[in-house]
């Protein structure tokens, strides 16, 4: 298997609409997937990516029109006016994990295997699963599985982890597993699992107030007309982007000037986000949940 099979590649590349002397920015690289086919419609151009993973390193491109940022994009400005590549005509983002993160075992993002739980999309990062599950409290644990995994029984869920990591610290998968697996409704196991990795992962990585640093970013260092394009894997990221998107702000609420006109930063052009078809779907079941949004600078 690849080190991860970008989604909705040609749609998002597509939207950013490649002008061939203009600058680009790839703010989740991965395994380069739509970094590769930027490059391929850029001439004289540039392209910047970001990623915080090391292991995203050795899949660097040999490109002179190429610059890898192994960085968070929430540091997005800073790093674009370190390299003199502001303003920029077009950002893409697929945010989420990439398969190579989900099938690497010592990473513990994944259910699948008997790994230590870490979760740390930066393994730099000092915060992993095992200090959250053992250490915060209760409350902690139920505010963040409610929030950020949507799960409506978050409290009895934490305090089954409170109980357990009483006599058992919680280092594994099979450790979280026996401490909440009561829970799990039969047959939607895997589900259940997801929601709760997926409120860890957020936590650990702060997933949500970086992107909403990079949003804010790109209204700043996108051109007038410069595309911004987002892919987004749950409905707590596509929440945040369709109303900045909407908006410019992350409530969704719309500013009107004296007139009654409505003032935002960008134009929506998906009205709908755009959604896997039925061959990508079969190719690549991780693409089940994604949704792709496209908006241009005013």
């Amino acid at each position: 298997m690849s080190y991860h099979e970008p989604v909705l590649s040609k749609e998002s590349v597509d939207g950013l609409d490649v002008k061939p002397d203009g600058i680009y920015v790839d703010v989740t690289f991965g395994g380069g997937g739509h970094s590769r086919e930027i490059l391929k419609k850029l001439e004289t151009g540039r392209l910047v990516a970001f990623d915080q993973d090391e292991d995203v390193l050795k899949n660097a491109l040999k490109d002179e029109r190429f610059t890898l940022v192994n960085a968070n994009f929430r540091f997005l400005k800073n790093f674009l006016m370190y390299y003199k590549a502001v303003p920029v005509d077009g950002i893409i983002a697929d945010l989420g994990i990439s398969s190579h993160q989900i099938d690497d075992p010592d990473r513990g993002f994944s259910t699948r295997f008997d790994s230590e739980l870490d979760l740390r999309m930066d393994r730099k990062g000092k915060l992993d699963a095992k200090d959250i599950l053992n250490d915060y409290s209760s409350e902690e644990i139920s505010d963040l599985l409610f929030k950020y995994g949507e799960m409506q029984n978050a409290k009895r869920i934490a305090n089954a982890i409170v109980r357990y990591r009483e006599d058992k610290k919680i280092h594994t998968v099979p450790d979280l597993k026996n401490a909440i697996g009561k829970f799990a409704e039969k047959g939607k196991e895997n589900k259940f699992y997801a929601k709760v990795f997926q409120a860890l992962r957020i936590e650990i990585n702060n997933e949500m107030d970086s992107l909403k640093d990079m949003l804010l970013q790109s209204k700043e260092v996108l051109n007038q007309g410069g595309k911004l394009v987002v892919i987004s894997y749950h409905s707590l990221e596509d929440r945040i982007v369709k109303n900045f998107m909407r908006a410019g702000n992350f409530e969704g609420i719309v500013e009107k000037d004296f007139y009654g006109n409505e003032i935002t930063p960008f134009k929506m052009i998906t009205r709908k986000p755009i959604v896997p078809g039925q061959d990508e779907l079969n190719r690549n079941k991780r693409s089940r949940s994604a949704k792709l949004r496209i908006a241009i600078k005013n």
